[in-house]
């Protein structure tokens, strides 16, 4: 196998060549290592190289797993990966290392992947654009003057270059389906709940976070969901339960016609950017052609509480993490932190309990208005993103205006957050390529605990309209 040729492999496809004995894991990490150490100096993706980690594994490697022998990044904020850097892409966590793998890892571990890096991601992933100061910006294999977008931009930039087939990302308000967006990849949110944060951390982001993947295929983004998800002792609550498996769901079509409620307005009732519109109308048609019921529609919700409360909520929690590291090291606090984010916690420090309370409740309220909303229909579609990729430095921020700095990430991703703060699962899928080469997704949304009605329509699209064997985007890629 050359690197070429295993570029074009999805995850399952490379496992069963290693289950049936056609390659080895040694000779599969060999092709991803070589991939990697080629494009990468380009891409910016890895921010910590794990590679004699994962050549230390390879006699472990479990050669009947469902992903035996396929490698494997782990974004560099959300899964501790035992002895690797866990800097978060500040330099306020260099030196930190983790003591022992998180849950999520060890399931990774045992389904037969092989983790040989960490991918970028921005500062303590509070931004929608991968260029910390403290590792440098990632490029957008599309196009490599824009963003592959954030937090999770590593881990899309090296998908999308066919470095690895899928790789790990978190979401607080849309930091897998963001990036997937951008660098059309199918990118996927499970339901609050169903994916596990310990063994040291009940939940992310008082439940605002989520954890997954970002893949090239549904299958294969489906398959490592039914690997990795599941309740584990101690959470504070769970998902409700699954019937079946999320790649047999991914392989069949919905089990009736879906009712599906489109928009191409933000929340705030402003237009998007004609190519993410485009995208919408598209993809509603393609819906309507299958057999759905299509028709547009608005979410009743306050745009403006709901703006406002998600940034209380990760604030306060944002703000524990940090205020905890600087107590440990005994510095100054926001001393070591971009500007940006210093403003922003100088700003949380001065927030109540009943600020953060009030949050909260907004967070539930606005769940419940969103279950009504699901009473209605299955699925709610609008673009991802309000624009398509943006230029590097767009949506960066070295001064100190963190409001602004926060209005700029809102308007660019006014959609994700909604489903962050209710838990509700969704998912971006590739859709349109823009005439200057950037990728535009369209957005879907399910009640919680409706995973497995995502799942069906997201293969049904992609066997409709196939875009993975589109995903090599620089030319040079080898």
């Amino acid at each position: 196998m050359t690197p070429h040729e295993y570029a074009a492999y999805s995850a399952v496809e490379l496992a069963a060549l290693v289950r049936a004995r056609q390659v080895t894991p040694e000779e599969v990490l060999n092709c991803a290592l070589r991939r990697a150490r080629d494009l990468d100096p380009t891409l910016n993706a890895i921010a910590h190289w794990l590679d004699d980690d994962a050549r230390s594994s390879l006699p472990h490697v479990p050669l009947d797993a469902p992903f035996a022998g396929v490698p494997f990044l782990v974004k560099d904020t959300g899964a501790g990966v035992r002895g690797a850097p866990m800097t978060s892409g500040s330099r306020l966590m260099a030196g930190f290392c983790s003591p022992a793998d998180t849950t999520l890892v060890s399931r990774y571990r045992a389904a037969g992947l092989m983790i040989f890096g960490k991918t970028n991601t921005p500062e303590f992933g509070l931004s929608f654009t991968t260029e910390p100061l403290a590792q440098g910006a990632t490029r957008n294999p599309w196009n490599l003057s824009y963003s592959p977008g954030g937090s999770s931009g590593g881990s899309a930039a090296a998908v999308a270059a066919g470095i690895v087939p899928v790789a790990h990302g978190s979401d607080g308000a849309g930091s897998i389906r963001l990036p997937a967006s951008h660098c059309h990849l199918f990118g996927y949110k499970p339901s609050r709940g169903l994916m596990p944060f310990g063994p040291v951390q009940g939940e992310g982001l008082a439940g605002v976070s989520g954890v997954h993947a970002l893949s090239r295929t549904v299958l294969d983004s489906a398959c490592l969901l039914d690997v990795s998800c599941g309740a584990e002792i101690g959470d504070p609550y769970a998902s409700p339960l699954m019937n079946g498996s999320f790649a047999t769901a991914s392989q069949r079509d919905p089990e009736k016609p879906l009712r599906i409620g489109f928009s191409v307005r933000t929340p705030f009732n402003d237009a998007v950017d004609p190519a993410c519109e485009r995208a919408v109308m598209d993809a509603a048609r393609l819906c309507e052609d299958l057999g759905h019921h299509v028709e547009e529609a608005s979410f009743s919700g306050d745009a403006q509480a709901i703006k406002d409360s998600w940034l209380v909520i990760v604030s306060t929690a944002a703000l524990h993490s940090i205020r905890r590291r600087e107590a440990q090291l005994g510095v100054v606090p926001g001393s070591r932190l971009e500007p940006v984010n210093a403003a922003w916690m100088a700003w949380a420090s001065t927030l109540s309990a009943r600020d953060f309370y009030a949050a909260f409740d907004i967070a539930r309220i606005t769940g419940r208005q969103l279950g009504q909303t699901f009473t209605r229909y299955d699925v709610l579609l609008t673009p991802t993103a309000a624009t398509p990729p943006p230029p590097l430095g767009e949506l960066a921020c070295i001064d100190n205006d963190c409001m602004a700095f926060y209005d700029r990430f809102w308007g660019h991703g006014p959609f994700t957050g909604l489903y962050n703060l209710t838990g509700c699962p969704a998912m971006s899928v590739p859709f349109h390529i823009a005439s200057d080469n950037r990728p535009v997704g369209v957005h879907f949304g399910a009640a919680l605990g409706a995973d497995m009605t995502l799942m069906a329509l997201a293969g049904q699209l992609e066997r409709s309209r196939p875009w993975h064997y589109r995903c090599y985007g620089m030319e040079n890629a080898a």
